[in-house]
């Protein structure tokens, strides 16, 4: 069994959603040969609360508009660490970049076939390194004024 049409639909426009708010490492997987209760999956990241906060409001508002989709369920609003997007046929999930290293969704879902994504999306794939590249020599730029 593979994704709907459908879902795929609904993974793409929330990719590009995402990448559109400047979210980190936008990826899908089709996990329909190995999980009965959705199609795919889309994780997505970034840097801070508020950003995590903007990419879920952005896809939400996104796939609504567009797709007609609203989602059956919204998870982690409160701390913005983890967003949870449940719409059935797929599940988005939004990670700040800390949470995305500690749980690594990725490895669990590695040997499921990718979806391919819009180009802005897959341009987002390594940002959260080069951010904390950026971060970690902006904090040794502060530590040699000191």
């Amino acid at each position: 069994m593979t994704a709907t049409d459908r879902s795929i639909e609904l993974i793409q426009a929330a990719a590009q959603a995402a990448a559109d708010k400047l979210a980190h490492d936008v990826i899908a997987y089709d996990v329909s040969d190995v999980l009965s209760i959705t199609d795919a999956f889309l994780l997505a990241s970034a840097p801070n609360d508020r950003q995590v906060k903007s990419i879920v409001d952005e896809i939400e508002e996104r796939l609504l508009k567009e797709l007609g989709a609203k989602p059956v369920r919204r998870e982690g609003d409160r701390d913005a660490r983890w967003v949870l997007l449940d719409y059935v046929d797929i599940v988005v999930h939004v990670q700040h970049s800390e949470e995305r290293v500690f749980y690594a969704l990725e490895r669990l879902w590695k040997d499921c076939p990718e979806i391919a994504l819009p180009e802005d999306a897959v341009a987002t794939r390594g940002k959260a390194e080069e951010h904390a590249r950026a971060q970690a020599a902006e904090g040794d730029l502060d530590g040699d004024l000191s």
